[in-house]
């Protein structure tokens, strides 16, 4: 099809953009200060343009078509671009009066909350922070759909998902960046039986767990490399909260394993202690995730480097808050 740019209205390019972000022509209009039949006009004359029918209505929505998802990326940069050319957004702290959306677990807000408090009342003393809990591994969809406007915690399958887009050419949806690398240790009461013992792979499967599960799975990484030594353990209870796991284990014979940097917050840092797992496991890396989208917005640049702030502010404090424990004393 031989199309013409110049005959192109480029007001349906930002219809199209605020379609694909949105993924609903209701939410689309509103953003838009459009009905919604303005809108599906508009889409379809741009249907009418490209011979493609970009969007197919899926339950209370709309999916893209391959095309529309190639086409995608690079309509959203240049309309960013050109926005941020036109109009540059200013973004004063000091006046700024937001309030941004982040999901993470309760280990990585005890981390990283104090530090994200300090920086907003220095330097941002009128936004607010609402924090929600991190049910899923995958927080797209709730990226995708504005319930959140960050999302904080360990996302290997989507950060694996998005690194073989971009090894394919195509640009995702999504960015992210590295906060830290977190260490988990099996933890267990200080007065545990395995506390003065040699913490070996045979007495680490023969004992009782809890697992902490955002999901409810009854299955995590520890058994994924468990089960790679053909070795599984025994879980005996499920939360989905660190702190409880924490609460639970210090009043119990069960062991779990936690993030090494929790611990200085658990509340119970007397009556716990740790020890290396007696297997391998990859190191977790915590990284904040948000729709591309967002990247280009000045507010949104600064919420990035507040909660980056914050994380390595809390690295710091770590060294200075744990110790390793002593090594048990094994019998001749």
């Amino acid at each position: 099809m031989d199309l013409n740019f110049r005959t192109l209205d480029l007001n349906l390019l930002r219809v199209f953009d605020q379609v694909m972000a949105e993924r609903n022509l209701t939410r689309a209009a509103r953003n838009l200060s459009m009905t919604q039949p303005a809108v599906s006009n508009a889409l379809t004359r741009l249907r009418d343009f490209l011979g493609d029918r970009l969007v197919v209505r899926s339950g209370y929505g709309v999916e893209p078509t391959p095309r529309a998802l190639a086409l995608w990326p690079a309509v959203s940069d240049a309309l960013r671009q050109l926005e941020n050319s036109i109009a540059p957004g200013e973004f004063v702290p000091a006046e700024a009066n937001n309030t941004f959306l982040l999901a993470m677990a309760d280990a990585t807000a005890a981390e990283l909350m104090p530090g994200l408090v300090e920086i907003m009342e220095r330097d941002a003393p009128g936004i607010s922070m609402r924090v929600l809990p991190l049910t899923t591994r995958d927080p797209r969809r709730l990226l995708d759909e504005r319930h959140l406007d960050l999302a904080v915690g360990y996302f290997r399958a989507v950060l694996a998902d998005l690194t073989a887009q971009a090894q394919a050419g195509t640009i995702a949806a999504f960015e992210h960046q590295r906060l830290y690398a977190g260490q988990y240790v099996c933890v267990m009461r200080r007065d545990h039986p395995l506390a003065t013992a040699e913490l070996s792979l045979d007495a680490y499967c023969q004992a009782h767990h809890l697992l902490v599960s955002f999901s409810g799975r009854p299955y995590g990484f520890i058994d994924e490399a468990l089960a790679a030594l053909n070795r599984k353990r025994r879980i005996v209870l499920t939360v989905n909260q660190f702190f409880t796991a924490g609460q639970v284990v210090a009043r119990s014979d069960l062991l779990t394993v936690l993030p090494l940097h929790f611990l200085r917050v658990t509340g119970s840092i007397q009556e716990l202690t740790w020890r290396d797992l007696p297997f391998e496991v990859p190191r977790v890396h915590v990284d904040s995730l948000w729709h591309r989208r967002m990247s280009a917005r000045a507010d949104h640049r600064w919420l990035r480097q507040a909660v980056s702030d914050a994380a390595a502010r809390g690295l710091a404090m770590l060294g200075d808050t744990l110790e390793r424990p002593r090594a048990p004393t094994i019998a001749p």
